[in-house]
């Protein structure tokens, strides 16, 4: 089912961070950042082999004192993913998370606002070749970019500020960088990184700052970072949300692989929205599939469909699917009946039927199936229903006939 992205992507230098690329022809990555403090080294590291298992590529940590840096020369090279450490108000913190040997450092012009401070990093990291992402955010511009836009936050405001931040670099002849400009407002965000993309050729780290928790800092998020993605602009994603951190890992993959982006790392599923046909509480089902599926490595489309008269049929495309029928699960793939189990046993034998496929392959598991059989018991339920329940399952044939009469 992975439809590769047709839009074309703005055309970018590429740096490495680590043994990540990011920017050029490489895959769009995704980041995450831990919420542990960093100097608890076992619980950091607990982190970011989940961020990583969840689909980060990198993972960001604060260091904002010497114990954090401290914790960052242990974690660093016990960690699964590059790790990118994020400065705060005071440089030599970026001194000492290169010394703890970070693989990025992250800058707040707004932050560190001392040219021979931000002149003096660019030189140790152009050293040791750490590439630096220049984080603009609105929240924290420089008092004197405020002022000389009118006292708000603008797009140019933004965009000037990593123009002074490179400038800065220029100087000392570093530039291995990536650039963001985050806001808090989706059409701030992206206009700001519009108008980025148009003045320089460094890779883009999207990301809607401060997006608040799941669902409207899902959504919030996934309007910008989705709208420039979709024009081709960005190389490295994170979702800024107020939750688990696992969370905004699962949905930057999750965002990259429905747009095309990304192959397909784990499970797709697809549901019903539900109607008067619906044998089963199909939002139930659905969650408790999702669950089951949790993080396994199985890049297939599942669907779940409330009722066996239109599912297999409306999700004929889909890899593998279940629907109900008078307290019974159908199973099919790819649109052909194979399975007939109880009600309670679907979310079990659709795990159970995905992870066979993966073993064996589609085409071994249909040979295996008894198509013929299930699909006659498919027929049958289905007949049944359509009998019960009539064909207009939601009565809108009578609702459209009493309209008829008032009109």
């Amino acid at each position: 089912m992975d439809v590769i992205s047709a839009v074309p992507r703005r055309k970018t230098r590429q740096i490495m961070v680590g043994k990540v690329p990011v920017g050029g022809d490489a895959p769009i990555t995704v980041q995450s950042m831990t919420i542990t403090k960093t100097a608890d080294v076992e619980g950091t590291l607990q982190q970011i082999y989940a961020l990583a298992a969840a689909g980060a590529d990198i993972v960001r940590c604060t260091c904002n004192e010497i114990e954090a840096a401290e914790g960052l020369a242990q974690i660093v090279p016990r960690s699964p993913v590059p790790i990118v450490a994020d400065i705060h108000h005071q440089y030599k913190m970026a001194l000492a998370a290169l010394e703890a040997g970070v693989h990025c450092l992250r800058l707040n012009p707004g932050n560190i606002r001392n040219p021979e401070h931000i002149k003096a990093v660019a030189s140790e990291c152009k050293d040791r070749g750490v590439p630096i992402r220049i984080g603009v955010n609105g929240g924290s511009l420089d008092s004197k970019l405020y002022e000389k836009y009118g006292g708000k936050v603008t797009p140019e405001a933004m965009v000037e500020s990593a123009r002074i931040e490179l400038a800065y670099f220029e100087e000392v002849g570093f530039d291995d960088v990536k650039i963001s400009v985050k806001a808090s407002s989706v059409p701030l965000m992206i206009e700001a990184y519009r108008q980025l993309a148009d003045a320089v050729d460094y890779p883009l780290h999207l990301g809607v700052t401060e997006a608040g928790p799941p669902p409207a800092g899902l959504i919030k998020a996934t309007a910008g970072m989705a709208t420039l993605l979709a024009e081709g602009i960005g190389d490295t994603i994170r979702y800024s949300l107020t939750a688990d951190p696992v969370e905004e890992a699962r949905a930057g993959r999750q965002l990259l692989e429905a747009l095309g982006l990304r192959q397909r790392k784990s499970v797709d599923l697809i549901a019903c929205p539900s109607c008067g046909r619906a044998e089963v509480d199909v939002i139930d089902v659905a969650k408790r599939a999702m669950e089951a599926f949790g993080d396994r490595l199985i890049p297939l489309q599942v669907a779940v469909m409330g009722c066996v008269v239109n599912g297999p049929g409306e999700a004929r495309d889909a890899d593998i699917g279940i629907a109900a029928g008078r307290k019974k699960g159908h199973l099919f793939i790819k649109g052909r009946n194979v399975a007939v189990v109880p009600e309670d046993e679907m979310v079990e034998t659709l795990v159970r039927y995905a992870e066979r496929i993966m073993e064996d392959g589609i085409d071994a598991v249909l040979a295996a199936a008894d198509t013929k059989g299930a699909k006659k018991a498919a027929d049958e339920d289905r007949a049944a229903l359509l009998g019960s329940q009539g064909a207009d399952a939601n009565n809108a044939g009578t609702r459209i006939d009493l309209i008829r009469k008032k009109a």
